[in-house]
């Protein structure tokens, strides 16, 4: 038995820290990767409960969820620009607000609002430094055509999305001055811009400048933050494993535990066995894909700091902490609990991340 436990009071909570924390700004709650794994109905559903009004989607299939779950009022913000009639169709049918980003995506939009009879709407994207999506800030002649040019296509904001709020001050300083630059041409040029917002969670909880007519919250609402606050900010993590004691035995002092025999007795000890593992997404992490030094040091100092100070890694167990011993295996984990009352079926508590969680079924509770 397994199943990743998500708190409704928790996640209620975070909204009303959310909330307390930008104000009144707009909140477009992101749900993309099935809602950062919590599974998008149960999740949108609840954040709808909560007064939660408009939502950010990356993919047709989530758009089409939130539909589906009778959100028909609700605004729905498609962040993945696409040139694709079919998506395009598809999204316009259902009143989503598309991204432009290019003018081949303005006169995509333009002819699938054309066939349905519609008028689209649309945010425009300005890319300050993500590098992946949107217009360049000098490119301000294409963007006002967006305004003038297309026949069926409203403009009813404009965005942009900061790679490093979680680490670079200065840095998301100038992209913003950058952003607003932007806005402030198409304003002088008697262009309404509609709804403008730049935060995603990082410059929303750290940046109060960033918060324009709305902000964009995703891993905020789950309490999982990229960055590490100066104080309290009142959010919490708002899910665990739970995966269940399969058995319970005594090893003699000396013998090697999991793979590698990293790890060995020195006592006899009284270990439990957890049936999950990495491939459930316990202690499972993103490889390390940067290349800078400062990333690669940083890396290797951490590693360093293991090698010395060695890596205690804990699950709870009957509400105590027992230490993992060995490498976690991909379907089993073993735990010591000589010290701790425990038994097979007991329920153990294991510390993953959503994103990470594979082969589990999701309980709001």
């Amino acid at each position: 038995m397994k199943q990743y436990i998500v708190s409704v009071e928790g996640l209620r909570s975070n909204v009303k820290v959310c909330r307390q924390i930008v104000g009144d700004k707009k909140i477009y709650a992101v749900v993309k990767g099935n809602g950062y794994g919590l599974e998008i109905g149960p999740f949108a559903k609840l954040l709808r409960e909560e007064g939660v009004t408009a939502f950010a989607v990356t993919e047709v299939f989530e758009a089409r969820a939130l539909r589906d779950l009778g959100m028909v009022e609700e605004e729905i913000l498609m962040l993945r620009p696409t040139e694709d009639a079919a998506e395009l169709g598809e999204l316009v049918n259902m009143s989503v607000v598309c991204t432009v980003d290019s003018a081949e995506t303005a006169m995509a939009l333009d002819a699938a609002a054309e066939r349905a009879g519609t008028v689209a709407m649309c945010h425009i994207k300005i890319d300050v430094g993500m590098g992946r999506y949107g217009f360049e800030p000098g490119e301000i002649e294409k963007i006002k055509a967006v305004y003038s040019n297309m026949q069926k296509v409203a403009v009813t904001g404009i965005y942009t999305h900061f790679p490093s709020a979680f680490s670079d001050k200065k840095g998301t300083r100038a992209q913003f001055d950058t952003f607003m630059q932007v806005v402030e041409q198409l304003r002088a040029a008697g262009l309404e811009t509609g709804c403008v917002h730049c935060a995603n969670s990082s410059a929303a909880l750290r940046f109060d400048y960033t918060r324009l007519d709305a902000v964009r919250l995703g891993s905020a609402l789950l309490g999982r933050l990229s960055f590490r606050a100066k104080k309290n900010l009142g959010l919490e993590k708002i899910g665990y494993m739970e995966a269940e004691v399969r058995d319970v035995r005594w090893l003699p002092a000396g013998r090697s535990v999991g793979y590698g025999s990293v790890f060995t007795t020195k006592k006899p000890t009284r270990v439990a066995i957890l049936d999950a593992g990495y491939y459930h997404g316990f202690c499972a992490e993103k490889g390390r894909d940067t290349f800078r030094f400062k990333d690669c040091a940083v890396g290797c100092l951490s590693l360093i700091k293991r090698w010395i100070f060695g890596q205690k890694i804990y699950v709870t167990i009957n509400g105590k902490k027992a230490r993992v011993l060995g490498h976690v295996g991909m379907l089993h984990t073993v735990a010591d609990v000589t010290d701790i009352p425990c038994e097979g079926r007991d329920v153990a508590r294991l510390e993953v991340n959503p994103l990470m969680a594979k082969g589990v079924r999701r309980l709001y509770r």
